[in-house]
């Protein structure tokens, strides 16, 4: 690493900025448009659509200042999401930012952007630590980044580098735009069977009907309990993605003793784990790879009485807009908003007959399978790049070119 040099960020970048949320706030946003991207777009090595608004013209002029480019990095710098970054697809391009996202633009023939995008992801706890530094909030500062030492090999070793990475990202990318394909079809063939396709003399009943348990847990500190370093998995709603997914690096740890306290949360596999607190509406299916494992009290246990037979009909009808928009008028919106278990266990639903559910199950097993296989490999290539990621950028590791 004696070759590499150490520069400032700010003195290989053209660009170090942010934006503004236009006069008005969400009452200005289209239906279409420019793009403005907010914070909730940016995660760590991805950017995700859902929420995206836009801006006219006239509103998009005002932020040229912020025009986002291909190959910009985007840096989430104030808030709980503050360090997560991404690059955009250029799908989504023209586009602009808010005040919550800075847009950082190294100079091509000084850094190559997509070993600063790896670099910036190596030194997340620096940057966590920088966000903690003069403020209420959790911030980053543009003297902040401007100032961030980075260590550059030449620019042929910082593409191998990257290269290394983006390979693991493409497959990884590969592997999620695979599983969207995968669900889209199990989704279509749903609608077809159970909407399209309803039989009117399909009792109606509520979902309760076909569980033999509906619950949630407790945070382990009411009972004067604490989290230890490595035990049993305890899932949180952020161990959870939008997509469905868990992400172990965000669950927390019990003991056996206190996994005995919360007895009633205990997970099985199968359960329907449904988010009921903060963030309302996000659905996984408790699979081997995360056993032993509990659960807090954002999070209600869905247990059917025949997972055999129910599990493939439940976790997609939960993703249905009629259950969604009821689920939506059930919130209650006090400290956080909020669903009971009672609002759940009384959802009304279909029940459709049982030589209807094992044709379904018959067609959408192998496809659920597929997606959990997918799962598995994601998280492989994952736990792969993150432990590269560090002796990459710091040399310790060299890439042969």
């Amino acid at each position: 690493m004696s070759d590499w040099q150490e520069c400032k960020l700010g003195n290989i970048t053209s660009k170090i900025g942010s934006g503004a949320t236009p006069t008005g706030g969400e009452n200005a946003y289209k239906p279409s448009g420019i793009t403005l991207i907010r914070s909730q777009n940016v995660h760590d090595f991805s950017f995700e659509p859902d929420g995206l608004v836009y801006l006219d013209k006239e509103q998009a002029d005002s932020l040229s200042n912020v025009d986002v480019k291909e190959n910009d990095i985007l840096l989430n710098i104030t808030g709980e999401s503050v360090t997560r970054c991404c690059l955009v697809p250029k799908s989504y391009l023209p586009a602009r930012v808010n005040q919550h996202v800075s847009i950082i633009r190294p100079i091509n023939t000084l850094a190559d952007y997509s070993f600063i995008f790896y670099y910036l992801h190596s030194i997340k706890p620096e940057l966590n630590s920088l966000a903690e530094i003069g403020c209420t909030r959790r911030a980053l500062t543009k003297v902040m980044l401007e100032e961030l030492p980075v260590p550059l090999p030449s620019l042929p070793e910082q593409r191998a580098i990257a290269a290394v990475l983006s390979c693991l990202d493409d497959k990884i990318g590969l592997l999620n735009r695979q599983n969207i394909t995968l669900e889209g079809l199990a989704e279509t063939l749903w609608r077809k069977m159970f909407v399209e396709d309803a039989d009117t003399l399909w009792k109606k009943g509520k979902l309760s009907d076909i569980c033999s348990k509906i619950t949630k847990g407790t945070t382990p500190t009411t009972l004067k309990k604490d989290y230890v370093d490595n035990g049993i998995n305890f899932i949180k709603v952020e161990s959870i993605t939008d997509a469905g997914y868990f992400i172990p690096e965000k669950f927390a740890y019990i003991d056996g003793d206190t996994n005995k306290l919360l007895s009633r949360s205990i997970v099985e596999e199968n359960d329907i784990f449904y988010t009921i607190a903060g963030t309302i509406g996000r659905i996984a299916v408790a699979t081997p790879e995360i056993l032993p494992a509990n659960t807090n009290q954002a999070i209600a246990i869905i247990r059917l009485k025949d997972a055999t037979l129910f599990l493939n009909y439940i976790r997609l009808l939960l993703k249905t807009s009629n259950i969604i928009n009821d689920m939506n008028s059930k919130i209650v919106f006090a400290v956080q908003p909020n669903l009971s278990l009672g609002m759940i266990s009384e959802t009304d639903m279909q029940i459709p007959d049982n030589r209807s559910l094992i044709n379904f199950n018959r067609q959408s097993n192998s496809l659920f399978s597929k997606t959990r296989q997918n799962a598995i490999q994601i998280r492989t290539l994952s736990i792969l790049r993150d432990s590269l990621l560090p002796k990459l950028m710091s040399g310790d590791v060299r890439v042969k070119m």
